[in-house]
């Protein structure tokens, strides 16, 4: 296994009303232009006839203090409870697809998806970014990148989550001359 992994929240369905949202680890990017991103679900899961049908999803990076909503998320069925309701996080409605995105998390990721590839246990949503929605407490006014630093994400690694650790070095900095 390859870990850390980022723990997030996908929330999906076609709008605030008929949504669901569920933990997934199995995530990353993979292409920089156009920018693309994958989640990778299992079939049986009550979101994923929710995201085939509507073929996009949000991804919300979660923080430290939505770890207990994150893990609850993940092992609870949305067939069974209101998750929004129980967890208490708040959906708001998408900007670029019809699915919510969470107002909590510090940074939220709206997709469309382009392929979806069958692969054993999971089947791989490719998609490509469509809107970036991110916290303005988190934005550098200088640099205008997003300070993940600040924001406190979590990770998920063997079944435990842990707070994102400190930078310790920049792209290139290993090759930057005095």
């Amino acid at each position: 296994m390859i870990y850390p992994l980022p723990a997030v929240i996908v929330t999906c369905g076609r709008d605030i009303e008929h949504s669901n949202m569920l933990t997934v680890a199995w995530t990353g990017t993979i292409c920089t232009n156009p920018a693309m991103c994958y989640i990778s679900v299992r079939p049986e899961r009550h979101s994923y006839p929710m995201i085939k049908e509507t073929m996009q999803f949000t991804i919300n990076l979660t923080t430290e203090a939505m770890a207990r909503a994150t893990d609850w998320v993940g092992v609870k069925s949305g067939r069974d409870f209101d998750k929004w309701k129980e967890t208490g996080l708040t959906p708001v409605k998408g900007v670029a697809v019809s699915c919510p995105y969470i107002e909590e998390s510090p940074l939220s990721i709206e997709c469309r998806i382009k392929t979806v590839m069958p692969l054993g246990s999971h089947d791989m949503f490719i998609a490509e970014v469509v809107n970036v929605i991110a916290d303005g407490k988190y934005i550098d006014p200088t640099t205008g990148a997003f300070d993940l630093g600040s924001a406190g994400l979590i990770n998920y690694s063997h079944g435990n989550y842990y707070r994102q650790g400190e930078q310790i070095g920049r792209f290139g900095w290993t090759v930057k001359k005095k």
